[in-house]
Formats: structure tokens, sequence, C-alpha cells
């Protein structure tokens, strides 16, 4: 089935109320007919501004004045940072250009104890840690999201 048709579903199945998980708006669409993937329906969560609350997915408010949501900070460092490098207290990392401010706004929102706060230009980013150690964390921590 098309695309519009599916994205039609899914939100008639949120119109309901939150869905608490990918896999139950999965089942929820097979039920109705739709045999999606999991890329897919991701894709169609972000396509729609789906986003998750404690409840689950559900329509995002109407309130004009919020941001629009990030995609995850994992999916970000995958497809943007290039190279991520430790210097003393500071973690240097390179991202395609014009990629820094969106993956540097994810990785404040994780709110890690080590950074002690960050700066974002077109693609490079410079976070400043509270010592080598809490830097080298953070580098490893960066890295595990490239691999």
């Amino acid at each position: 089935m098309s695309k519009p048709l599916r994205q039609k579903a899914i939100l008639s199945i949120l119109d309901r109320g939150p869905v608490a998980s990918q896999e139950e708006l999965q089942r929820s669409l097979h039920k109705r007919g739709f045999d999606v993937g999991q890329a897919t329906l991701s894709r169609d969560i972000y396509d729609l501004g789906l986003v998750k609350t404690g409840e689950g997915y559900a329509l995002a408010s109407s309130d004009t004045t919020s941001e629009p949501a990030l995609p995850p900070v994992s999916r970000l460092v995958r497809e943007f940072v290039l190279d991520v490098r430790p210097a003393q207290n500071l973690l240097v990392i390179k991202t395609t250009v014009g990629s820094a401010q969106p993956v540097c706004a994810a990785l404040d929102g994780e709110e890690w104890p080590e950074a002690v706060g960050s700066v974002a230009g077109d693609d490079t980013i410079l976070i400043v840690c509270s010592d080598k150690r809490a830097a080298s964390r953070l580098a490893a921590r960066t890295q595990e999201m490239l691999a």
C-alpha cells in the first residue's frame, strides 16, 4: 500500500492515544493490512513529526513555541560525525559541513556529566570537559556511537 495511506493509518491509530513502542505501532498497522518494516516505520515517524513521550509515540502538540524534535543523538553521530579527538580537557568533534549545530544540540540534550559546555561552528564542535579523564570518557562514548 502507498506511503500516504500508511501514514494516514498511523495518524488514525494515534488519534486514539499514544502508542507505547514502534513494535506496538507496527502490530497495529499489520492488523490494518500494512506490512511495514522497522526502517520504513522510523521514516514515517520522522516524516509525520511524531514525538516520544512518557506514554509512547504521539502526535506533536500544536504548541508552535517549541522547537522541532531532533533525531536520536546516536543517529546524528553516525550520520554526521567524521572524527572525535580529545585534547586535554577538551573534545573536538569534526562533522560534515553544516552539521555541527544539530549534532551539538543533540549531544547537549544528553546532559552528560562530563561536559561542562559546548560550542558549535559549521563543521566543528568543541566540548569543554571537567578534566582530561572526563574528555576521554566522553570521546569513548561518542566513538561507540560511530561503530
